[in-house]
């Protein structure tokens, strides 16, 4: 990964505003206040992976505050932010609650809203952060366990803990069109350890409606370049009437035909940022996925990512050495 910042390199009364501004830069807008600034250390190391940025981030007792009044800007992202100490021990704080993490543990963070990170002492600590539609889950309900402690050790949060110190220590074997996927797989992994912290009781939720709209959402996935996939002949397939299909979507705060539509632009949006699909026209991606009217497809596409299409094609593509710079941390 790419060295942001090491305030071993500047003397000792510069080290707090370094840290501010490169910590800044990296992440989002953030106030310091050092427990020692004139012995502090700090090193923050990063890289991007299409979307997602990886960070490492070694420093001595300290607190990053996100206040409102940066929290509250308009033209940044909104993006998610996870954090999982690797050595010593982290505190995670946003509305209202405070996660204590040791090493393996796994919090997550709104960027939008108040937060506050501290290192009690000195820490290493492995980060994520992504723009928030990409988790796919509604902010209202994620924000519901927002800076709370997720275990590294057991259950899915035992897949993604090793899986984040791997990839931090192989990063360099990663080529540019494995990073892009690899980047979705890893969120898609995030999702699913929050998807199941949000999960409600098995006990009083009916084993049939689980099984149901798992199979229908199995069904979609396997049939989105169809572009005769109605919810018609999902019910058909599944069995069950189209009243009760649409039922199973409302319960989960969607719409049959809205769950396409977000999978197949996410599929579009993958197929775009791919460089071996690169010669393909985007019309040619976006009717594989079937959006027939090229049109209709733009629109949709950028109300989703905030670009047309070929906009997108051509930002990902200027972007291929995916690393951060302390000058430009989306370049």
């Amino acid at each position: 990964m790419t060295v942001l910042v090491n305030t071993s390199d500047v003397p000792a009364k510069e080290r707090t505003e370094l840290w501010r501004a490169a910590a800044s830069e990296a992440y989002v807008p953030l106030e310091m206040s050092l427990d020692d600034a004139d012995a502090f250390r700090g090193r923050i190391l990063g890289q991007v992976f299409g979307e997602l940025r990886i960070g490492e981030v070694t420093a001595d007792a300290h607190q990053a505050h996100r206040p409102g009044r940066l929290a509250g800007r308009d033209d940044l992202l909104p993006h998610y932010k996870l954090s999982m100490p690797v050595r010593g021990y982290v505190l995670v704080q946003q509305d209202g609650r405070e996660a204590s993490l040791t090493p393996g543990d796994l919090a997550i963070y709104d960027t939008s809203r108040p937060y506050t990170v501290v290192f009690e002492e000195t820490c290493q600590m492995l980060t994520l952060m992504f723009p928030r539609r990409n988790l796919h889950l509604p902010a209202e309900r994620l924000a519901r366990i927002t800076a709370s402690r997720v275990s590294g050790r057991h259950s899915v949060g035992a897949l993604l803990s090793p899986l984040l110190f791997n990839l931090v220590s192989r990063m360099d074997e990663i080529d540019a069109a494995q990073s892009l996927r690899l980047a979705d797989n890893v969120v898609d992994l995030v999702a699913t350890v929050f998807a199941g912290e949000l999960g409600e009781d098995p006990a009083k939720t009916p084993v049939g409606h689980r099984a149901l709209i798992l199979r229908a959402k199995a069904f979609i996935e396997a049939h989105l370049d169809d572009a005769d996939l109605t919810p018609g002949t999902i019910a058909a397939a599944m069995h069950i009437s189209t009243g009760y299909l649409h039922k199973l979507f409302r319960r989960e705060n969607t719409t049959v035909s809205r769950w396409i539509r977000e999978r197949r632009l996410e599929h579009c949006r993958r197929d775009l940022r791919d460089p071996g699909q690169s010669e393909l026209a985007v019309s040619s991606v976006a009717a594989h996925w079937g959006f027939i009217d090229a049109a209709h497809f733009s629109r949709l596409f950028k109300a989703a990512y905030g670009l047309p299409p070929r906009e997108y094609r051509l930002v990902s593509e200027g972007g291929t050495d995916l690393r951060l710079s302390v000058s430009d941390p989306t370049s």
